[in-house]
């Protein structure tokens, strides 16, 4: 537990820095300073995987599926790889979500912050019950990998185009629960209107971005539970990939037309994966395989969005 304890208070010191600190004074974040941020978060992503080798080859955290060191590092790479891919499919919603509630820029961050320290909380409950299911119930993984192929399926057609936040049943059980303004008050969440309280669009779409991010986690957890199993792995790789969500926001929300395609990787990524977890007592890939296939879909998406021109 000593490695787990270690792992969560890095991960809380780090948003204490990041909101007391880093960011006290609120500003409007510009691309280079996300930029420095990503780049920062990635570093540490991947540097954590010598963290991972060093505790597997130690033996001082748990090995309840029996990986080598080497082993852990790769799984631990892909699973990153994977929540950090299907997190830039959240950055559409975060940013529809933010456009649809008239939340300003130099507010931004902090939703994003509280929405980011809640997730957390979501994703590491959503993560030891699926690992928990998939240990107890073998048959689950097949229900994880059709639900993933579902997923995919629905991405392809593209039916989210259309998404509006302000028209979701979330949106609308907030009005009917709790007085909502449509007025900002700084970076209040609540502020008194004739003598009661209400709740100010930052706090609604804290709360919209909450529940959509429990939607995403429902694709991303059984995803990852298709690479590996081994709840550190699954845990650290998915966190990692959400602390670094905020400044990816504010670094690729700007250029969203241009990742057009990057969907179609998602798609092939998810299909991937759900497939996998399908034939997984048939077929057992290597582990480069599964990196490998990853990597592509994401460098073809990302190139494919900026060589493809549309047609005038």
């Amino acid at each position: 537990m000593i490695v787990w304890i270690a792992f969560i208070a890095f991960v809380l010191i780090f948003l204490a820095l990041d909101l007391g600190v880093f960011h006290k004074d609120e500003h409007v974040i510009k691309s280079k300073e996300a930029g420095i941020w990503t780049a920062i978060f990635v570093t540490v992503a991947f540097a954590f995987s010598g963290i991972i080798y060093w505790v597997f080859d130690a033996g001082i955290v748990a090995n309840p599926t029996g990986l080598t060191p080497n082993d852990a590092v790769l799984k631990y790479i892909t699973g990153y790889l994977i929540e950090l891919s299907l997190s830039v499919d959240n950055v559409f919603v975060i940013a529809v979500i933010f456009s649809s509630f008239k939340i300003p820029p130099l507010y931004q961050h902090r939703v994003l912050f509280w929405g980011i320290l809640g997730a957390i909380v979501f994703r590491a409950l959503m993560i030891f019950f699926g690992v928990a299911l998939i240990t107890k119930f073998e048959w689950i993984i097949y229900v994880f990998g059709v639900f993933l192929l579902y997923t995919a399926f629905n991405m392809l057609k593209g039916d989210d185009d259309d998404f509006d936040p302000k028209d979701s049943f979330v949106f609308k059980q907030i009005k009917k629960i709790y007085p909502v303004t449509t007025t900002m008050h700084g970076h209040d969440f609540f502020v008194k209107r004739m003598g009661l309280n209400a709740a100010t669009p930052l706090f609604v779409a804290l709360i919209v971005i909450e529940l959509t991010d429990i939607l995403f986690a429902l694709d991303s957890i059984p995803a990852i539970l298709a690479i590996t199993a081994d709840p550190f792995i699954v845990f650290t790789s998915n966190i990692l990939a959400i602390l670094g969500l905020r400044s990816m926001y504010f670094l690729i929300s700007r250029m969203l037309e241009k990742f057009k395609y990057i969907n179609y990787s998602l798609v092939v990524i998810l299909a991937f994966v759900g497939l996998k977890m399908l034939f997984s007592n048939y077929i057992h890939l290597p582990e480069w395989v599964s990196l490998t296939v990853i990597s592509v879909s994401l460098v073809a998406g990302i190139l494919a969005s900026v060589l493809i021109k549309d047609k005038a």
